[in-house]
């Protein structure tokens, strides 16, 4: 694998460019260039310098595994027999809710916001899923709290003492979406066990490594 290239997916190189066009539109804004003589300053420019090209290297490592996310992805997507994604290379980087990457992690938010291929792939685990419904009405009996009625709710009812009844939205109303909510949560499983097992033998060029990866001094086991 030559310099020019991030990553290798099966002999198949990514090129480096595919990164950089990923992070161009937030690249870092320096520090500033105010000249100063003191001591003191000079070493607090050194430090947040150091700093920002420690966080400028995790921020490649980090797109390098978004871009790489999507190249597996359009791979399983075509072993699926799923229609192509449109093809969106070259991505750029916007913003991801903080509640997907609280949920998924950067790197499969990220992936999943910008990446057509990931997200079929997604929608295909998810149908693949079944959820028993002793699975269903489990998840009911144990979370009445989120089932209260908005009556229920007005009268401050307590959900984790003694409840009415009445004072729970029948199981009949909200199967369906218990159903959904447990569904949806099942692929994101199996994206993640699916991401692990197929992202086993790629090969990254060095600065590229999976910003986790303990072998490099800047790693954060963060995803």
């Amino acid at each position: 694998m030559t310099e020019e290239y991030a990553a290798s997916v099966h002999g198949d190189p990514i090129p480096k460019q595919h990164v950089d066009t990923f992070l161009s539109p937030d690249s870092p804004r320096g520090a500033g260039n105010c000249a100063t003589n003191h001591t003191g300053a000079a070493h607090a420019r050194q430090h947040l310098a150091a700093l920002s090209a420690r966080a400028a290297r995790q921020r490649r490592r980090w797109a390098t595994q978004v871009i790489v996310t999507d190249e597996l992805a359009r791979r399983a997507c075509a072993e699926r027999d799923l229609a192509p994604p449109d093809d969106v290379l070259p991505m750029r980087l916007l913003t991801v809710p903080e509640t997907d990457v609280a949920d998924l992690g950067s790197i499969v938010a990220a992936a999943l916001a910008h990446s057509p291929a990931a997200r079929a792939l997604l929608a295909d685990l998810e149908r693949e899923q079944h959820i028993p419904e002793t699975a269903v009405r489990d998840y009911y009996d144990r979370n009445r709290d989120r089932f209260l009625t908005p009556e229920a709710l007005r009268r401050g009812v307590d959900p984790f003492n003694t409840v009415e009844p009445s004072d729970v939205l029948p199981y009949d109303h909200v199967r369906e979406g218990i159903e959904q909510e447990l569904r949806h949560a099942a692929a994101h499983r199996a994206f993640f066990a699916w991401l692990d097992r197929a992202r086993a033998d790629v090969v990254y060029a060095e600065g590229h490594e999976h910003p986790g990866d303990p072998s490099h001094p800047d790693h954060e086991h963060r995803h």
